[in-house]
């Protein structure tokens, strides 16, 4: 677990009123579900040392996906939320980063092909069972890892993948469709009623990211809206970084 998580962990269960022991239950009930594999180890083999890049399902998502079918080189960690429209462009992503409350055709269709790493969190129980889809699977937790269960940090499935990039030594994290502002991505699927709500997580999201950008030794980009400790790069210089 990254240094200083369980302070983060404490700030995040105070601001969104979350409850730490339905964290805990459904952490317990996911380390039931999956079973002893060598996934966590495929994640190592493909990220270490590597460019990766984490896609969210931001405004600038739209802008992105052109951009996304060109690059050949590259690990691509995809939130569940950003899945669907990739998927509809041919992208496949190599990690999808799921709390499993994005499009169950778009996991459905990928279940033996991508590698999720599936995030137990209290107000996802009922859906766990659907990690029994996925062929290669790890399971995270915000609190305490244990048994199968890890904890790489972040909170939303977007930052989270940066942090699992971060935990596996990437080389270099570019950030696609993850804007963090005000606006809420047509892709989010976000309820008006969910509005206010989905905004405070982002605004969580960006302040672990900076965060994380004081303690990782991944070099940070972000072709999206400018984060504090990433580089913001235009899509024009995305070959001169990947080389």
């Amino acid at each position: 677990m990254i240094s200083g998580w369980k302070t983060k962990y404490a700030e995040i269960l105070k601001e969104f009123r979350y409850d730490e022991k339905k964290d805990k239950e459904s952490a317990t009930i996911l380390d039931t579900i999956l079973k002893k594999s060598k996934t966590g180890e495929k994640i190592k083999d493909l990220i270490q040392g590597n460019t990766v890049f984490v896609i969210g399902s931001g405004p600038s998502l739209s802008s992105a996906i052109p951009k996304l079918k060109k690059l050949k080189k590259g690990i691509k960690i995809a939130a569940d939320s950003s899945l669907k429209p990739l998927l509809e462009n041919g992208i496949i992503p190599d990690i999808v980063v799921t709390d499993l409350d994005g499009d169950e055709e778009s996991l459905n269709k990928i279940a033996k092909k991508s590698i999720f790493v599936v995030h137990a969190h209290g107000d996802n129980i009922e859906k766990l069972e659907f990690a029994k889809k996925f062929k290669n699977c790890i399971g995270t937790t915000q609190t305490k890892p244990f048994k199968k269960i890890q904890n790489f940090g972040g909170f939303t499935d977007g930052d989270r993948g940066v942090f699992l990039a971060s935990h596996f030594e990437a080389k270099k994290i570019i950030l696609f469709g993850m804007d963090f502002g005000n606006r809420i991505g047509k892709f989010s699927n976000t309820k008006k009623s969910e509005r206010k709500t989905k905004l405070m997580k982002l605004k969580k999201g960006r302040s672990l990211l900076e965060w994380l950008a004081t303690k990782t030794k991944s070099e940070l980009f972000t072709t999206s809206t400018g984060i504090k400790g990433f580089e913001k790069i235009p899509y024009k210089s995305l070959n001169i970084i990947i080389t």
